[in-house]
């Protein structure tokens, strides 16, 4: 018999408290509920130049970049709740089209879904990124920075008139093309 245990041989666990919420443990050795260190959001707009005109409809100040799979919004104001209100901005100006907001916390990532203007389900991170570029998956990892990526645009470098114009080109060049 261990000191631990009571004289019937039962583990004495009389002053361990346990909390009620374990939501705020992390491997990491932290606090799951801090800031993201990186925010972005996914999404199937064609290039870079109408995801910047969309952000900048919305009032979303960001960096965005082209991939091979979309265009990508990488979000710059990280604190409280501010990359799920610019990825629901980004997706209700974008109606239709689903964006995925990807947040890198602690080592990790999370990811969730919005179409509309409104959250939808979480998603695994892993295969939301499963087969992503390797300029996404090394910016993501930490690998690279947004300064080593090639043609990067601004989003508060558009006005909103000058990005109704764009989209309003854009809108014109699909319908003509498809």
């Amino acid at each position: 018999m261990t000191t631990d245990q009571t004289p019937d041989g039962t583990d004495d666990l009389s002053g361990v408290q346990i909390p009620d919420d374990l939501s705020g443990l992390s491997a990491f050795g932290g606090e799951t509920t801090s800031a993201p260190t990186l925010a972005i959001v996914l999404t199937q707009v064609a290039g870079a130049e109408p995801l910047a005109a969309a952000c900048a409809l919305a009032k979303v100040a960001g960096d965005v970049f082209a991939t091979s799979v979309g265009a990508v919004l990488v979000c710059r104001d990280l604190a409280g709740g501010a990359p799920a209100r610019d990825a629901a901005a980004v997706s209700q100006v974008v109606r239709g089209v689903p964006a995925i907001l990807v947040e890198r916390r602690e080592g990790q990532l999370t990811a969730a879904r919005f179409q509309d203007g409104a959250r939808g389900d979480d998603l695994p991170a892993g295969l939301v990124l499963d087969g992503a570029p390797s300029e996404l998956e090394d910016l993501l990892l930490g690998a690279t920075t947004l300064a080593d990526l090639p043609e990067v645009l601004a989003t508060d470098g558009i006005s909103r008139l000058k990005a109704a114009r764009l989209l309003g080109g854009f809108a014109r060049k699909m319908r003509r093309s498809s």
